[in-house]
């Protein structure tokens, strides 16, 4: 048996010395990195096979709803640690992932298998080379391989010999025929190391950008909180004079209302705030809620026009019967919500 620090030997060298050509290596680990694979892609390249195990549902489709934050290494930065791990951010600045990647992805088809742990089953990491184990072993990365630092205070690895590494192997072959623990998932992962070399048009990745900024707010969306097209709000005058970016920011409104009870709109000057609002004040009132406009005195007017039947009045049509106060007259206290009458 021996103990590797990590310091004076690392893990990569020793496996730089095991790893031969035709060698059979078995890993168990919680990740997979493309830059584990840079370190070790001479050795690599000549096993007979790799087969590589996700000690923890990666990959694969999930039975349970996706809780909001996850206090285990959360299955997102299991996936994504295949492009680099947090600790691995020095080498996805050098700008050679894709690269890399592309070669990974070329050696994984050839030579080796995935499979993803698809119960709540602890599964502890560890990796076979040939006659030889190594444990434990958090993940394959660079990190784990002891040629990055990442927030370890020590990592050390116990190498044992064929006399010990024999209940390794069996467990491992045993853990990799049992079809109720394990889900294949080379083709998922080989595809999602194509993602990293693929030339992908500017809105795919506006849009990816855009689902991962807002993915968590999607689970917020309900059909209690959403407008109801039942009350005809967009057969309004108002709905069909925005423009499709206002009409988003009325439904996100009243969405927030809805949930909230309450929203600010703000935006540039000159991008129809106020035919936005009067949308959503437009929304209320077909469902019979009575609306009131507090504003400073000397918009008084520009309100009133929305309402009334002027000639100047886009929205005539809509008939708004929405009440306007003067939030800046400090002469009256208190407010009646029900009348829109102020008393003293």
């Amino acid at each position: 048996m021996e103990l590797i620090d990590n310091v004076s030997k690392t893990l990569k060298d020793d496996l730089s010395e095991e790893i031969e050509k035709g060698s059979k290596v078995s890993i168990a680990a919680a990740c997979f990195s493309i830059y584990a694979f840079q370190e070790l892609k001479k050795q690599l390249k000549n096993v007979k096979e790799l087969r590589f195990i996700f000690t923890a549902p990666t990959f694969v489709k999930e039975k349970a709803k996706r809780e909001k934050r996850e206090f285990y290494i959360p299955r997102q930065t299991r996936e994504r640690s295949l492009y680099g791990s947090e600790f691995e951010v020095k080498l996805r600045n050098e700008m050679t992932q894709k690269a890399i990647a592309k070669e990974c992805a070329e050696w994984i088809k050839q030579k080796a298998v995935f499979k993803s742990n698809i119960t709540n089953e602890n599964m502890m990491g560890f990796m076979n080379v040939d006659d030889k184990s190594y444990m434990p072993l958090n993940g394959f990365t660079t990190v784990d391989l002891g040629c990055e630092r990442g927030n370890n205070a020590y990592y050390m690895v116990q190498k044992t010999d064929v006399s010990m590494s024999q209940a390794y192997i069996s467990l491992f072959e045993q853990i990799w025929s049992d079809k109720a623990k394990l889900q294949e998932v080379r083709d998922e992962v080989i595809d999602s190391i194509t993602t990293v070399y693929n030339e992908n048009s500017s809105d795919y990745i506006y849009f990816v950008t855009l689902y991962n900024i807002f993915n968590e707010f999607l689970e917020d969306v309900s059909e209690d909180v959403l407008p109801n097209e039942a009350a005809g709000f967009k057969d309004s005058k108002i709905w069909n004079i925005l423009y499709n970016f206002q009409k988003d920011a009325s439904l996100a409104i009243i969405n927030k209302l809805e949930k909230y009870n309450g929203c600010i709109l703000a935006d540039s000057v000159g991008l129809g705030k106020t035919f936005t609002a009067l949308s959503v004040m437009k929304y209320y009132e077909n469902r019979n809620k009575s609306v009131l406009v507090l504003c400073p005195k000397k918009l008084a007017n520009n309100w009133n026009t929305y309402k009334d039947n002027y000639m100047n009045n886009p929205i005539a049509a809509d008939r708004m019967r929405y009440d306007v106060l003067f939030h800046t007259d400090l002469s009256r206290e208190v407010v009646s919500q029900m009348a829109w009458i102020w008393t003293d």
